[in-house]
């Protein structure tokens, strides 16, 4: 694991972008999970300016999403499809298609985790970007006892309800329940892009990358995959320690 740490946002989004950008250029078919939420904004920004400049094509590009909220339509305000066109997909050349977010209105969720866990068994992610909420989930997968390996539908916890109150006009709006992809796919991507920011992420940080790997801090899981990066700003890093981790600082 390699932990890098920013004074600049805008440096770690750059990274960021060029670390999936070069994948882009490198590869013949080249599969990205990505992800939504404030954390990964500035990277798309970044990825879209990257692109414009270089003249970088996305239309070999095949991506899917880590999650969706169950009961939103793709053309809902909140809804993560909606994010990923606003943010992401209308800015570049991505092909019809080859977008790919589980059904948020599937009439049989069981058979949509199904469906989705057959594309990602045939497509194999070269690189999932991932931020971690304040208890841990990656995706939406909770702490628990017990953590699903592939696709599955997930009460959201009430801690992350109120911490996505924030993009809802009120807070009895935001779904009780999602798709999420699950963990073991999660660790089956090649690379793995761990991003976080703010003082508030410093404890779940240190406790997800320096703590005991355990189902209650889902990040956790992290350490056991051969190849993560993980990217922070200077608050978010600030309660981690050298010893048995390798940390590059980053200066702007």
């Amino acid at each position: 694991m390699i932990i890098k740490r920013f004074d600049r946002q805008e440096e770690l989004d750059q990274y960021a972008a060029h670390l999936i950008t070069n994948i882009v250029r490198e590869k013949e078919q080249p599969v990205l999970g990505l992800a939504t939420g404030s954390t990964p904004v500035g990277i798309y920004k970044a990825i879209i300016e990257e692109a414009s400049r270089t003249r970088l094509s996305f239309g070999h590009v095949t991506t899917y999403n880590l999650d969706e909220y169950v009961g939103l339509a793709p053309n809902h305000e909140q809804s993560y499809s909606y994010y990923m066109n606003e943010h992401l997909f209308r800015h570049l050349d991505f092909q019809p298609g080859k977008t790919h977010l589980p059904d948020g209105l599937a009439a049989d969720p069981e058979a949509e985790c199904k469906r989705y866990d057959e594309m990602l068994a045939n497509h194999p992610l070269d690189v999932q970007l991932l931020g971690v909420g304040h208890n841990g989930h990656i995706g939406f997968n909770e702490p628990d006892a017990e953590l699903h390996g592939g696709t599955h539908v997930v009460r959201l916890k009430e801690e992350t309800r109120t911490a996505n109150a924030r993009f809802f006009d009120r807070a009895e709006e935001v779904p009780e329940f999602a798709f999420t992809m699950g963990v073991g796919s999660i660790l089956k991507s090649k690379m793995i892009i761990l991003v976080a920011r703010g003082a508030d992420k410093a404890d779940i940080i240190k406790k997800a990358l320096q703590g005991p790997i355990t189902t209650a801090c889902p990040a956790s899981l992290l350490q056991t995959h051969a190849n993560v990066i993980v990217l922070l700003d200077a608050e978010a890093g600030r309660e981690l320690s050298e010893d048995g981790t390798r940390i590059q600082m980053v200066h702007s």
